[in-house]
This record gives structure tokens, sequence and C-alpha cells, in this order.
């Protein structure tokens, strides 16, 4: 890449930057004015909703530069750009209403114009990034507006790395050296870029390269190799950025945390942890109350089919470990004859089951015998998404044979998953379906978001209920 290749694609940032921050001020001034015509059927809006609306464009385009909106997102989750989107949207008229209150103005404004303006405001926002990105795309695809990066790592991680973004070009990220700390196992068959096996020409290699970014990917236990870069690129003014190999050794959520003023690199935690345990709490019991009053005809009908197809009670109560392996007794509408089991033992469900009812198969097939468990989600024991509960004598059997598998109940268990979605579900006659099943259920704990939540919901409605495993 040339200087000429950097500055243009510094100046195409800076310039997206700037854009974004005029067309957010043209555009909510814009639409405050066509919402008042949707109002008031028409345009001239008097002087108090004039001051109004560039009070409010202000105080959310300010809420957008606190927020880090307008700096680059290159490589970074564009839904996490979004939801920033949507919380600077908040903020800026959060303060805008606190303001009218306090200045007993807020009687002299609409509030349907109010909700209009918030509503196309935050749309245009969104549109606009979504076309910003299209087109960063394109210019990416095409080789401009990218950035060198150079490696300095092991050939395991290096080759992590250039598989990842070789997957995302969008990001516009170009590893152009690969320095690695020891020759190759074998022949790299990796086109278009150019290996290195010493450390000592590596400033020559990350200015061949124009290279604005240097990573260093090397195990913990390397401290020696990281401080011998640190030290080689002492004078140079390209980002160092350290990526952990954690390859020797499964771990969940790498992040920094900040504690009593300390850094501190989490190893082992849950993304569910302060203000998103709170939101996805109350969405759970929100979402949890009304679904149950939805279906409560339904649950009716089962109820009914259950006790005119069967002796025994309606419900199925069991044992299972919730969130930190506390016990919790979870519901299920009975699909199996009334029988017991040896104490401590769980037999799993299996095809052809002779304890299954002909109802109860039905039940189990489409998942409706699942559906008492929205009260579990209302009493607070469980969460609408999340890992499923097994069997206790499960946990205990498995515990011993997968690693990590008592990790799955740092969250609250899930009436679905994002394992089931993804095939996972039913009978775990081997232990590689098990560890499949897990490798799942920490990857949801690892990467939860409100998003990935409702896209295991609707995924859950369109092709999760019925599946060949469930029996």
């Amino acid at each position: 890449m040339t200087d000429k290749e950097i500055q243009t694609g510094s100046l195409l940032e800076a310039f997206a930057a700037a854009l974004a921050r005029f067309f957010d001020l043209i555009w909510l001034l814009t639409a405050s004015i066509i919402a008042y015509w949707l109002r008031f059927n028409e345009i001239n809006a008097p002087i108090t909703y004039l001051a109004a609306s560039l009070l409010g464009t202000l105080l959310v385009v300010m809420s957008y530069a606190v927020l880090q909106i307008y700096t680059s997102w290159r490589g970074r989750h564009k839904m996490q750009l979004l939801a920033l989107i949507a919380a600077g949207h908040l903020l800026g008229f959060a303060v805008l209403m606190g303001m009218m209150v306090l200045t007993q103005q807020a009687i002299s404004f609409s509030r349907v114009w109010l909700g209009y303006w918030f509503l196309l405001g935050f749309s245009g926002a969104i549109g606009f990034r979504v076309l910003v990105y299209w087109l960063l795309n394109r210019l990416r695809s095409k080789g401009l507006n990218t950035k060198s990066v150079v490696l300095v790592g092991t050939e395991q991680s290096v080759n992590k790395i250039v598989a990842n973004l070789a997957a995302k070009p969008w990001m516009g990220l170009k590893v152009h050296w690969a320095v690695l700390t020891a020759p190759p196992a074998g022949k790299m068959k990796l086109a278009d870029h150019q290996w290195g096996l010493s450390l000592e020409n590596l400033i020559e290699k990350v200015d061949a390269a124009n290279a604005r970014d240097v990573w260093i990917c090397l195990p913990l236990k390397q401290e020696e190799i990281m401080n011998r870069v640190l030290y080689l690129l002492r004078h140079h003014t390209a980002n160092i950025r350290y990526f952990p190999d954690f390859s020797g050794f499964s771990l969940m959520r790498h992040k920094t945390t900040t504690i009593a003023g300390m850094p501190a690199l989490d190893l082992s935690c849950s993304a569910l942890d302060g203000i998103n345990w709170v939101t996805k709490n109350i969405v759970d019991r929100l979402l949890g109350i009304l679904i149950f009053l939805l279906i409560l005809p339904l649950l009716l009908v089962i109820a009914a089919g259950i006790k005119l197809t069967s002796p025994g009670p309606i419900l199925f109560k069991q044992y299972r470990h919730g969130i930190d392996g506390r016990r919790i007794n979870i519901y299920k509408f009975r699909s199996m004859k009334v029988h017991t089991e040896a104490e401590g033992c769980i037999t799993q469900a299996s095809k052809l089951d002779s304890r299954i009812t002909p109802f109860g198969a039905f039940l189990r097939r489409t998942s409706l015998d699942e559906l008492p468990q929205f009260f579990n989600v209302i009493q607070g024991k469980m969460s609408i998404v999340g890992p499923r509960p097994h069997a206790l004598a499960h946990n205990e059997f498995y515990k011993e044979e997968i690693e990590y598998y008592m990790q799955r109940h740092k969250v609250k268990p899930g009436i679905t998953g994002w394992a089931q979605i993804n095939g996972f579900r039913g009978e775990t006659d081997t232990i590689e379906k098990m560890r499949k099943r897990i490798e799942y259920d920490l990857f949801y704990i690892e990467n939860w978001s409100l998003a990935l939540d409702f896209k295991i919901i609707l995924m859950t409605i369109f092709k999760g209920f019925i599946h060949k495993n469930a029996y």
C-alpha cells in the first residue's frame, strides 16, 4: 500500500465522519418539520417548535459524539453501532423532554409530534449508516479504503487471524506481512501474503507495508517476545495491539474490566452482567407474561387432552440446575405414562420409547410440552432464551466428561436456545453430541445480545418447534 493510498483511506474515514455529522444535523431538523406536517397538516411551524427542534437536534448529535458513534467503526460489530444510535437517540430526546418539564413547557408541545420526530430521526440515522457501509464495502472490494496490518505470532495464531479477516473483506483490513516467531510446521498455503521468520527486520516490514497497525498474537507465556516487539517499535508510530492466543485452553468472554482502578482481563465471565442482566430480566418477564396470556387457551386445551388420554397428573415437575447451579423446579406437560426410576437415574427419552403416550408423542414432537415453562420465566427462574436445563443426574455425569460443562449455568436456563435452533436437541446418546450442544451453549453465553435473543426466538418460531430429534 502506498502513502497515497493510506492518505486516501484516512481522508475517506474523516470525510465519512464529517458527512455523518452533517447528515444527522440536517436530517433531524428536516424530520422535525415532516413530523409537524404529519401531526398538524401544515409546514409552517411556530418559533417554539423550531427552537425545540434545533435544541433536540444538537442534543442528539452531542449524544452520538459522547457515545463515539462518529469515530471509525472498522472491525467492530455493526449491531453494536445500531444499539448505540438507539441509545444516543433516547438520551438526546430524554434530555430534551426533561428540559421541557423543568421549564414547564412540556404542555406546549404535541406528544404525537415528538413521537413522529423520534421515529423519523432514528430511521434516517439507521438508513444513512446502512447506505454508508454498503458504499464502503464496495470501495473496499475494489481495494480502496483498506488498512494494512502486520502480524507477529505463532503459525497457529497467525493463521487464525488471517482466515478471520479473509472471511470479512468488508472490514478493509489486509494482512501484508506475518512475522512468525518460529518456522512453519509445513508448507503454508496463504496466497497474497508475505511471510518472514525474523523479528530483526520487523521495522523494515512495517515500513514496507506502510502498516498503520501491528498485531501481536502470542500465547501469554511468550512475554519476552512481546517485550522484544515493543522495544523494536519504540520509535514507530504504528498502533500496536495485543491479541492473546488462548488456543491452549478454553475460556469465555475475554474482555477487559476495571476494578478498583486496576485493569483485569476477564478469562471466564458471562456477557450477562450489569445492565445486560437487568435488560434481559425485564424483557423476559414482560414477554413471558404476554406470551403466557396469549397461549392460556392453548394450555387449557392441552391440559384437557392429557387428562382425557392417560391417567396421572397434567404437569410433570422435576428439579434441574438453574443459574449458578441452584436447584429449580421446572414444569412441563406430562408426556409419559406414570412410572418410577431408581434414585439418581434419569433415562433419556429415545425413539419409539414405550413410556411416551400417543398424545405425549405429539406434544414432544411439536415442543408443546415445554409451554408451562413460561410460568418459570414469570417466576424469574428461567429465561425465554438460554441453555436448556438438563436433569440433575445428567449434569453429574457430563460435568466429569466434558470440560467447562458447568459453565452453562452462568446464566438462567431457557425454553429455547442457540444449540436447539442449530439442531442439537432431543436425545444426546453420545458424549460427542452433548459436547457439541455445550459448545453452542457457551457460544451463546459469550456472545449474548438482545438481538441474538430475538433472532433465536424468531428462528424457534419458524423452524424450532418441530424437529426430527424431538421424541
